[in-house]
């Protein structure tokens, strides 16, 4: 099995920066897409961005596309996201996700779920 531990969330003022990390152990070699999602309150989890392992396809929701980029480190078994100009919007927590599938962005195609990061914008 595949275990994820996120870290990097915190409280960030309008404009600021974050970069969060997820690192992988365990049966890591299973890993074909890394993702990124967030959910706020009172609304449905959404997917952020994802890469797939050999850092060929990449995907951005709409909302972060020009401020948030995901990027991974193979040799550390980690992944990351660095958020750049956040918005009160962008408050949620923060979850990343392992994929046995290349090139999923959708949540239902996500085995492995770390245990999640706040993300608190201020304005």
């Amino acid at each position: 099995q595949v275990q994820l531990a996120e870290s990097g969330g915190g409280l960030v003022q309008t404009g600021g920066s974050l970069r969060l990390s997820c690192a992988a152990s365990g049966r890591t070699s299973t890993i074909r897409t890394m993702g990124w999602f967030r959910q706020a309150p009172g609304k449905e989890r959404e997917s952020v961005a994802a890469l797939t392992w050999s850092g060929a396809w990449t995907y951005y929701a709409d909302s972060v596309k020009g401020r948030f980029t995901i990027s991974r480190d193979n040799a550390l078994n980690t992944w990351y996201l660095q958020m750049n100009g956040l918005k009160p919007e962008d408050t949620a927590v923060y979850y990343c996700a392992a994929s046995p599938w290349i090139e999923r962005h959708l949540g239902h195609d996500y085995v492995r779920w770390g245990q999640g990061t706040q993300v608190t914008v201020s304005s």
